[in-house]
């Protein structure tokens, strides 16, 4: 597979891995013709048609066909799914600078990184109601539910940050809330600037 044919930027057979033109023809909305590889001469990505979920399975499975889509053709197509995942993961990371800027200068902890070790390590078991949340994968929720799992993990990050620290409940609840705040406002700041 290491000739110039598959080599390079552009969408591919997920059959054969070969480069194709184009992936599908557009006649109108919502009516379109899926193209075939020249080399193969099957349908370049039938994946186009599917539901996320039928991905997903096939994800699971080790389907090769289902990582050429997802590697080489969705993320290739300008999707905006690089920048949820960049969204996710800076606001992820400022979470935890916030929660640990506030550990040390709210909660007034000493600074011992076998101490910072445990904080992080109970908020992120703490975290295990965002499990709930590929439940919305499979079964359709209202966006509440979004909101009430958010609710979840932040009283759950309270109480794993009180054992672990031994402060007051109301100290360690600011520092998580404003943690969760602040990752919840760059969240929606990187996802409306673009």
């Amino acid at each position: 597979m290491g000739d110039a044919q598959s080599e390079g930027e552009g969408p591919r057979c997920v059959g054969c891995g070969r480069r194709v033109k184009t992936l599908f023809v557009q006649y109108s909305p919502g009516n379109i013709r899926l193209m075939k590889c020249d080399s193969c001469k099957a349908v370049a990505d039938p994946y186009i048609e599917c539901e996320f979920m039928i991905i997903l399975i096939d994800l699971i499975l080790h389907k090769t066909r289902a990582y050429r889509h997802l590697l080489f053709n969705k993320l290739s197509m300008g999707s905006s799914v690089d920048k949820v995942v960049g969204s996710a993961l800076l606001g992820n990371i400022i979470f935890m600078i916030m929660l640990l800027l506030g550990v040390r200068f709210i909660l007034k902890l000493s600074f011992n990184i076998m101490r910072y070790r445990e904080v992080l390590f109970a908020i992120m078991i703490s975290s295990y109601f965002k499990w709930f949340l590929l439940t919305m994968m499979v079964w359709e929720f209202p966006s509440s539910v979004i909101f009430i799992v958010e609710m979840f993990v932040l009283s759950s990050n309270v109480v794993a940050l009180r054992v672990v620290t031994q402060f007051p409940k109301a100290h360690c609840f600011v520092v998580c809330f404003v943690a969760h705040a602040v990752k919840y406002l760059t969240e929606r700041w990187i996802l409306g600037t673009s």
